[in-house]
Parts: C-alpha cells; structure tokens; sequence
C-alpha cells in the first residue's frame, strides 16, 4: 500500500486505518499557540458511513488504500441489486443496497455514475452533483397571501420526494441536488 503524509490529505482521498477504509470528508491543518501542528479531519466509513473525528500530527504517515474508480452505466434493479455495466469491458456489476445507498433516489436507466471500487470490491457510488427528473406527480399550487414565494412537495420518478416551487407542475423536468435532494430549477 501507498503512504503519504498527513499533510498531504485531501477531500475524497480514502485512508487504509488498521485495516478498515474510510474516506476524508473534511480536513484542516491548525498551529496552535504553542506545540506542533496538527491536522484536524472528519472520517466517513466506507462500509457503515460512521462519521468520526481524528486528529494527527503533522507529517505523520497514513496509509492510502488503492480505490479504481470506473465510469458504469446503471443498467436496471432485480429487486435485490442494482446491476451496472463497465463501459469499457461490457462486464456487468450487480451492486447491494447498502453500497448504492441514498444514490438510489437518483438513479435513472442507462445513467452513467462512476463505482468506486477496491480489490475488486464495489465500496460506493459517486453521482453528478445534478440529475434531471420529472415531476409524477404534485398538489397543483395555490398562491396565498404570503411574502415569499411557497413550496410544495413533489415526487419525482425515482420516488423520491423533494420540495418544488409552487408553480411547478405534473410532467415537468426539474434538476435536483444529488448531494442534499434540493431543487435546482427547471430543465
């Protein structure tokens, strides 16, 4: 396995810590008055998404676990897993639940997403940070008398359910945050 310090660490980048892997979702080097350097991180676990705090020293050495990532096409869900294509090889990857999490709300037939993988082993799904989805279904608007202007739930065709403008309507497109599940605007 590769090394590098902790000076080195960047968002993303997955960590091999006493043989478990997790991933830097935040981190900040801080000198404080007297003492060493130190870098502050938030670490996500890769297979139970337990987030923790951890402190190292400047210029300690941490192991970073080799992750391929590859460009697959998500090809359809059997009800058990969610099957995915290399876009390369043609090989196919059926995919868990839990490794697919919350990208499940986003999903679409023959949408491209990029598999994480290690040891051949799938760790988990980055999406854009936009998709566009169509409006199923949604209350039709009523404007009241308010200052700003309201929102309504909609569902979109994953079945998920996020909060759109009042003026939004049954069979429109609308883009939407992959990250927090948020409206973006209209396609």
């Amino acid at each position: 396995m590769a090394t590098a310090s902790t000076n080195d660490l960047k968002n993303g980048m997955v960590l091999d810590l006493d043989g478990q892997l997790w991933t830097v979702t935040w981190f900040q080097h801080h000198k404080p008055g007297k003492g060493n350097t130190v870098v502050r991180s938030k670490l996500k676990h890769l297979l139970t998404g337990k987030v923790v705090d951890r402190t190292f020293n400047s210029d300690t050495k941490v192991e970073v676990a080799s992750v391929d990532r590859r460009e697959m096409q998500y090809l359809y869900h059997d009800g058990e897993s969610y099957v995915f294509m290399d876009s390369v090889t043609f090989d196919q990857l059926m995919l868990s639940e839990v490794v697919v999490g919350d990208a499940k709300n986003y999903l679409l037939e023959n949408q491209v997403a990029t598999v994480a993988l290690h040891d051949e082993n799938p760790l988990f799904i980055d999406l854009p940070t936009s998709v566009e989805l169509e409006i199923t279904y949604t209350e039709p608007g009523l404007q009241g008398d308010r200052s700003t202007g309201g929102t309504k739930p909609a569902t979109v065709e994953t079945g998920l359910t996020i909060q759109v403008p009042l003026f939004i309507s049954n069979g429109e497109k609308v883009k939407v945050d992959t990250r927090d599940g948020s409206y973006l605007g209209r396609v």
